[in-house]
């Protein structure tokens, strides 16, 4: 489908015809920013967006094959959802993303109540796959085997007021034994950069003053088009862009990640002093066998490097424990690549075999209490680890961009939560009296106490809360105004859209 016949089919379907929507999101950044398109292409074709505990016309589930369980998760989601349904006639389930991709029909065999199932490759059709389901009165499945059209020219309803993800690449040309994704995303497609800073600069616009440029492999960006310096250079792009104060990007892969790098980084204020960069295992025998191809030697060579142009850089990873025939040898390996890493974080994962994969095959699967006391005992020098990381942060005065759902026990607590610029999750407190930050805003406060997985700062400088109020605060206090009914706003003449923003689709006004 064409960026012509895609605005053509919503213009079509664009009507408000009362029905609610959600989407329930299972898996990595890419799918969240996936369901954000998805979010976007419903309402676009004259959807809303079920508030509060209503439940919705329609629920999408944008799957995940990758995480361990995903069949036992997505079925057992449907099995309640199924319940739901035989209570509310006209109600619509839809199962989309990775693992639907992966298993096409079996989903609708296995779930014959389920009204819609889409593929990676066609977000854009979800629309108008449930209208054909209303008509017919049964199942509609496309799964495409070929990107249909580029994410980022989807329609997008933002969750975030501040923040925005920008996709600058999609699938992957890496054979991992362990990974399904190249199989389900396909071989890497990169946007013109062109196309990927107009993006950034709508965001802009919008109020936003962070992105997080996503690809299965940002660091290989510009291969499809031959430039082996692309990512450095859009780091730099990017990083021009006024108004635009917080870059991020995951996730790289050791194998590819230059030098040109390093120093746009180091040398374009706007990118964030973090990096995720998975490792995946610290033994070289097990690396090999997973095909990832770099050694220990490379990765911490890497982390060298970055933290001499950038000394004050935050590192986490990803790293699997138990793949097939992983001995306690190269166990040991992880760990010592882990402390002399000093990952702010790691996110770790027990292999499980994921059928399709070359690794689902091999000889010599570890016993799963292997398996666990494996995971525990790397959790539990990574937790050291992260913990004493964030001890050396007491005392000093971070920068936080203020988030609006960053701590789930902030209304407990009475404290406020938002990010550092080196990524760190900070919960700080506001004296009595003081004005409250609005998401978007930045505060600066000092760090009084540390824990393994964030930090908490209940004492500011010269007694008060730093508040620095930003444009993309300015932003949420418009959400906030659309979400009370408030009416559009005239300012120098002109209408001000006080509405949720938007990316539009190209041929809609």
């Amino acid at each position: 489908m064409t960026k012509e016949s895609m605005a053509r089919a919503f213009q079509a379907l664009s009507h408000d015809h009362g029905r609610t929507y959600e989407v329930r999101t299972f898996g990595c950044q890419m799918n969240v920013h996936d369901s954000e398109r998805m979010s976007g292409s419903l309402e676009s074709a004259g959807y809303h967006k079920a508030e509060g505990d209503q439940v919705a016309d329609v629920v999408v589930i944008n799957t995940c094959a990758v995480r361990e369980n995903a069949d036992n998760r997505l079925y057992g989601t449907l099995g309640h959802l199924a319940s739901v349904k035989r209570e509310r006639p006209g109600m619509q389930i839809a199962v989309g993303g990775c693992l639907a991709q992966k298993d096409k029909n079996t989903i609708v065999e296995r779930a014959p109540y389920v009204d819609v199932v889409f593929g990676t490759h066609n977000m854009g059709s979800l629309p108008v796959l449930l209208e054909r389901s209303r008509h017919n009165g049964e199942a509609e499945v496309e799964i495409l085997e070929a990107l249909e059209t580029f994410p980022s020219a989807l329609p997008t309803k933002r969750d975030s007021s501040y923040a925005g993800w920008v996709s600058i690449s999609v699938g992957c040309n890496n054979t991992c034994t362990f990974c399904i994704v190249p199989s389900l995303r396909g071989k890497e497609k990169d946007r013109r950069p062109g196309d990927i800073l107009a993006e950034i600069q709508a965001l802009v616009d919008d109020g936003v003053i962070e992105v997080t440029l996503l690809g299965q492999n940002v660091n290989t960006y510009g291969v499809e088009f031959g430039d082996t310096l692309a990512f450095g250079k859009l780091l730099r792009a990017a990083g021009a862009i006024e108004g635009l104060e917080r870059i991020r990007f995951t996730s790289p892969h050791p194998a590819a990640f230059t030098d040109d790098v390093i120093d746009a980084m180091a040398e374009t204020p706007q990118v964030m002093p973090q990096l995720h960069m998975p490792l995946q295992s610290g033994s070289d025998r097990v690396l090999k066998a997973m095909r990832r191809s770099y050694r220990s030697t490379k990765y911490l060579g890497i982390l060298d490097r970055v933290r001499e142009k950038i000394p004050h850089a935050a590192i986490t990873t990803d790293i699997i424990v138990g793949f097939p025939g992983e001995t306690e040898e190269d166990f040991q390996d992880t760990l010592r690549v882990v402390e002399a890493s000093r990952f702010m974080q790691a996110y770790t994962f027990q292999y499980s075999i994921r059928p399709g994969t070359p690794a689902a095959e091999m000889d010599n699967q570890v016993p799963h209490d292997v398996v666990q006391d494996r995971y525990e005992r790397l959790g539990a020098v990574q937790d050291r680890i992260s913990w004493e990381e964030n001890t050396k942060q007491v005392g000093t005065l971070v920068h936080v961009l203020v988030g609006n759902h960053e701590g789930r026990k902030d209304e407990a607590t009475k404290r406020l939560s938002g990010r550092a610029e080196d990524g760190r999750l900070v919960h700080f407190s506001i004296p009595e009296g003081s004005e409250e930050p609005r998401p978007g805003d930045v505060v600066s406060v000092v760090v009084t106490e540390a824990k393994p997985f964030f930090l908490l700062a209940d004492g500011h400088p010269q007694g008060g809360l730093s508040i620095r109020r930003t444009r993309a605060g300015d932003a949420w206090d418009r959400w906030q105004a659309e979400s009370c009914g408030a009416p559009t706003v005239e300012s120098s003449g002109s209408a001000v859209n006080l509405g949720m923003p938007a990316l539009k689709v190209p041929g809609r006004s």
